[in-house]
């Protein structure tokens, strides 16, 4: 293993930034290529055939440009339709991200929890095998909320975010059948955690957030463990599209240690 091989952590967005910020916690020295699929945001409104056509695409592409030691796809979107066909087509391990149903089911004391994610995440079958699988017995109330997705983008530029959004989505989980009753929400875009203060201010402070960021770190520690990392340059983050659309993301991605803006 050439111990500068990257890992490579692919978003639609900014989002898996989130994953990215725990992934350093465990591994501060390992090599890191951020790829945000910028042109194709939002997944969450395209149909299934488009985002894993487009996954598999560009993941293969970048594949043979960076030569990654490992793969995260930190967007749930993506990997609940796509990972089953890339982790196919690339010799490559592959971390995925899923909605944290198991553990919100473990910690809710009501047994009523709230799934906040894109229009694709929340109608998919993989969803619902994880409620069956681990939320037996409690209530799932899901709430598409992609609006988050462009607010939380726009919080990372330095906007200020707009309460009505958030608003909405607490609305959208209370106003449902037995969602006054919620006290877990899960977090079922790598995005939402970026906005997980205003969430909380429109939820309320009993609200217990889970989201997948630090078992996605864990997962990836342990599959790299032993191997040696060298960062022979500054980590950098990639972008598809007109990078200018990116440059307002430039001093917040340093934050997360990319120094440098680069067009895929």
């Amino acid at each position: 293993m050439d111990e500068s091989a990257p890992i490579l952590l692919f978003d639609s967005g900014v989002g898996g930034l989130t994953v990215l910020a725990e992934l350093r916690k465990l591994l501060p020295q390992a090599p890191v290529i951020y790829a945000a699929d910028l042109a194709g945001l939002p997944y969450g409104e395209k149909t299934e055939a488009e985002i894993a056509a487009r996954v598999a695409g560009l993941l293969g592409r970048m594949s043979e440009r960076f030569r990654p030691r490992l793969i995260t796809i930190a967007c749930n979107t993506a990997s609940t339709i796509a990972l089953g066909m890339v982790r196919e087509v690339l010799h490559v391990p592959i971390v995925g991200t899923v909605p944290a149903i198991k553990p919100a089911a473990a910690l809710s004391r009501t047994g009523a929890i709230g799934l906040l994610g894109t229009a694709a995440t929340v109608r998919q079958k993989y969803v619902d095998d994880l409620e069956r699988e681990f939320a037996h017995g409690k209530r799932l109330i899901r709430h598409a909320s992609p609006e988050l997705v462009a607010t939380a983008e726009a919080k990372l530029r330095g906007e200020t975010p707009d309460p009505a959004v958030f608003a909405a989505a607490a609305a959208g989980l209370r106003e449902q059948p037995g969602g006054e009753a919620i006290d877990t929400v899960v977090l079922a875009c790598t995005h939402f955690p970026l906005v997980q203060d205003e969430l909380r201010a429109a939820l309320g402070d009993n609200v217990t957030f889970v989201d997948g960021a630090q078992g996605i770190a864990r997962r990836v520690a342990y599959l790299t463990q032993g191997q040696g990392f060298l960062r022979s340059s500054p980590d950098v983050a990639v972008v598809t599209g007109d990078l200018a659309r990116a440059q307002p993301l430039a001093a917040a991605l340093k934050t997360y240690g990319l120094e440098r803006l680069e067009p895929l």
